[in-house]
């Protein structure tokens, strides 16, 4: 169906292209026939040279629309492998195209170094930001080794918190760098989704405590196929965003969901989300009003979760009501394709 509708297409194109032919052809046919008619020659003969001039034409007619069709189909992949397209474009075409060829190619020999550069450039900077960001591990650890040898000042406390956010946005921000890298590697094992979370809420247990957050967590029990070390970032990325936004004294509940298997469900009491901002939550940079207000969102949390998600062939959604709470529930059934970077 679609091969039919295309060629009808590409039919509509040459006829719009050669408009003024077909124009013409009619118009001879006519003053032909008139001849004919004023002549008050034979009808047969009118009828036979009719024939005659339909069938030539109809034959030239295919053999222009047979060209026209390869040469809309090869530039219809200009796109993809224009080098290729345009010497089999050359070996057929018309002498006064010869100057539209010529600006073609230079304009793509022009696009392929710009790219080119534009490449070595992202490479060089990412490299740069790699190595920066394992630098900046050297500090931050001597930081807490300093921070465990005295843990007498009345700051200490407040200072393992933000000891922990800087940690956990250096981690954020290299695996930003290592998802957006094609071929990043990928190892599907079973999984015990319990050990996962009880490694993420370790981490993160600083933040509990002195945030005095109550933490209702329903075991599991599952062990399903994904990659361990990206489903621990993806666990750590929500529950972090949890710990941002809900105040002392809230509540965060992770367990599975009741009605559908397979389903992992992160909820807390924190400041929600707003309506307007849910459809936009998971764009690159976009923080939403909330993230502008409380100055806490960098906008790329959620959205490396979701790249993390589709990654595993997960799926990820969420719901949440201003002042009452967020839910994010993950999908590990793996029902999706793994998407290929």
């Amino acid at each position: 169906m679609k091969s039919t509708n295309k060629v009808i297409d590409i039919l509509k194109a040459f006829i719009k292209a050669n408009y003024s032919f077909f124009l013409a052809y009619v118009l001879n046919l006519s003053v032909f026939s008139f001849i004919y008619v004023l002549g008050q020659l034979p009808l047969y003969f009118l009828v036979f040279s009719i024939e005659l001039s339909l069938f030539i034409g109809g034959c030239f007619f295919l053999f222009k629309f047979s060209r026209y069709y390869k040469r809309f189909r090869l530039l219809e992949r200009l796109d993809k492998d224009p080098i290729d397209t345009l010497k089999q474009l050359s070996s057929n075409r018309d002498s006064s195209e010869d100057f539209f060829h010529l600006k073609i190619e230079k304009l793509i020999e022009e696009i392929q170094q710009v790219k080119k550069k534009s490449q070595q450039r992202n490479t060089s900077q990412i490299d740069y930001f790699t190595l920066w960001l394992h630098q900046i591990k050297t500090p931050i650890s001597a930081i807490s080794l300093l921070m465990q040898r005295d843990n007498k000042s009345k700051f200490t406390h407040q200072m393992e918190q933000e000891l922990l956010q800087i940690e956990n946005y250096t981690h954020m921000a290299l695996n930003y760098l290592k998802i957006e890298q094609s071929g990043s590697d990928l190892d599907f094992v079973q999984v015990s989704l319990d050990r996962v979370i009880k490694e993420t809420v370790k981490k993160f247990s600083i933040l509990f405590i002195y945030n005095r957050i109550q933490l209702d967590y329903q075991e599991t029990n599952k062990s399903i196929l994904s990659d361990e070390k990206w489903l621990r970032v993806l666990v750590e990325q929500i529950l972090s965003n949890s710990l941002k936004y809900t105040p002392e004294g809230g509540k965060i509940k992770i367990y599975m969901s009741p009605t559908k298997e397979d389903q992992l469900i992160i909820e807390d009491t924190g400041i929600g989300i707003r309506s307007e901002d849910l459809p936009r939550i998971f764009e690159r940079g976009y923080s939403g009003f909330n993230g502008r207000i409380h100055e806490k969102s960098t906008g790329l949390g959620l959205f490396l979760s979701q790249e993390i998600t589709k990654r595993l062939g997960h799926e990820m959604s969420i719901k949440s009501i201003v002042g009452k709470g967020t839910k994010v529930i993950i999908d590990l059934a793996r029902t999706s394709l793994i998407k290929d970077y």
